[in-house]
């Protein structure tokens, strides 16, 4: 599966190196920065303090390439001032042709993680989003190595243009989440040393995006739990099953 990861870095490159043939309209890419005071995924409590987490994807007609990075501030996990995960991703995104209103993505992530004894791995994944309030969206990913597992999420969002307003003109906007994650029997037994198949975690957040110099700056508040008892009992990933953290994202697109 590494030639997944060699294939998104030079997808990646080409899609650079390519922009002026491109043009501006039709090439997209983005740069993330974002500090949170613990790194959560999945309900899985992977760093208890403070990271760094670095992206940088770039679209073509509804292609992405994406590199996505998780930069330890502390030396908890033993590799202080170094990146413990690396995840290179491959997307594909569009409308259903047809259906109006109903979007979707097809696409894998390679998950390598340097300097750690956690073995790399491979996700597949499909998505479904309708264009509705609330913006509901289904996603099932699947993993094709280490968990050969099926985690499904289930994902609401809504957001405000303007809650408010810094100096004359800089409105500052309002983005609400929410998430419930299911995980397989196989899935949990990879991750959480239980067999069973559970509602694994709910995620909620709020974001309040204001635009700077031609960056977002969003300060957010997120809070994520783990719904199943018998993951809980687990302590696969400490004794805490209740995670309020907060963060900080500065992204540009250009």
């Amino acid at each position: 599966m590494k030639k997944l990861r060699c294939l998104i870095i030079g997808l990646s490159m080409l899609l650079c190196g390519t922009g002026a043939v491109f043009g501006e309209s039709e090439l997209d890419c983005e740069l993330t920065v974002d500090y949170v005071s613990k790194y959560i995924w999945r309900g899985q409590n992977l760093d208890d303090d403070e990271v760094f987490q670095l992206g940088l994807s770039v679209s073509y007609k509804g292609l992405t390439a994406a590199i996505w990075g998780n930069l330890e501030l502390t030396s908890i996990n033993g590799n202080g001032g170094d990146f413990s995960e690396v995840d290179y991703t491959l997307d594909y995104s569009g409308k259903i042709s047809g259906i109006k209103g109903v979007g979707y993505s097809l696409g894998a992530s390679y998950y390598s993680f340097p300097g750690t004894k956690v073995k790399d791995t491979t996700e597949v994944y499909a998505g479904l989003s309708l264009d509705l309030p609330l913006r509901p969206s289904v996603t099932f990913y699947h993993d094709l190595d280490e968990a050969d597992g099926t985690y499904i999420s289930l994902a609401l969002e809504h957001s405000v243009e303007r809650i408010a307003k810094l100096g004359a003109n800089m409105p500052v906007g309002m983005q609400l989440g929410t998430s419930l994650g299911w995980g397989s029997g196989s899935y949990n037994k990879y991750y959480w040393g239980t067999d069973q198949s559970k509602l694994n975690d709910l995620t909620l957040s709020a974001s309040f995006p204001v635009e700077i110099g031609g960056w977002t700056l969003a300060p957010s508040l997120n809070f994520v739990t783990l719904l199943s008892d018998d993951i809980r009992d687990t302590d696969a990933y400490g004794t805490d099953s209740d995670f309020f953290f907060v963060g900080i994202s500065l992204s540009k697109s250009f």
